[in-house]
């Protein structure tokens, strides 16, 4: 300390550095958390049918038609109480082909359905990966923990490969 120089001088300049290294910390945590909200608000939205199968219809789609960002196809219960449809929607995606049979789960009130299986569900959470990955980037640099971020990430890549292995 410089003789001239106060000591409240000092103590003032180690709060101010306290301060800042808070609001870092909590302006991060709060980042990542609304990263980590966000990809279980996103994965949610299919995940629900596919998870919670209890009271759904269930059934499997053979792949007649596809569009742009749609497949359809008729529709063939195996689930009590289930009725047999003519044409159902399934998304377009890289796992759905023209031709070949999914199991599925109805959207209740709707023509819409989702895969089913081991399959729907690690491709439901697909967006979870992808928030914790992200949340791992900001883990690591913004409250630098660098242990957590490694398991985040891990966590993320595992269930992205889980996802594309299934499908």
């Amino acid at each position: 300390m410089i003789p001239a120089m106060p000591a409240t001088a000092l103590t003032s300049r180690q709060a101010s550095v306290a301060a800042l290294r808070f609001g870092r910390l909590a302006s991060m945590g709060v980042v990542a958390v609304l990263i980590l909200i966000a990809g279980v608000w996103a994965s949610w939205g299919s995940a629900q049918y596919v998870m919670l199968t209890k009271g759904r219809e269930r059934g499997t789609i053979e792949v007649a038609r596809c569009a742009q960002d749609v497949c359809s196809g008729p529709y063939t219960p195996l689930s009590h109480g289930s009725q047999a449809r003519g044409r159902v929607v399934i998304e377009k995606t890289v796992a759905v082909r023209k031709g070949q049979t999914y199991t599925v789960v109805v959207k209740p009130g709707s023509a819409d359905v989702v895969r089913s299986g081991p399959a729907g569900v690690l491709y439901a959470w697909v967006p979870m990966g992808g928030a914790l990955l992200l949340a791992s980037v900001v883990v690591a640099g913004g409250l630098r923990r660098t242990r957590f971020a490694w398991v985040l990430a891990g966590s993320g890549i595992a269930l992205l490969t889980a996802a594309f292995v299934s499908i």
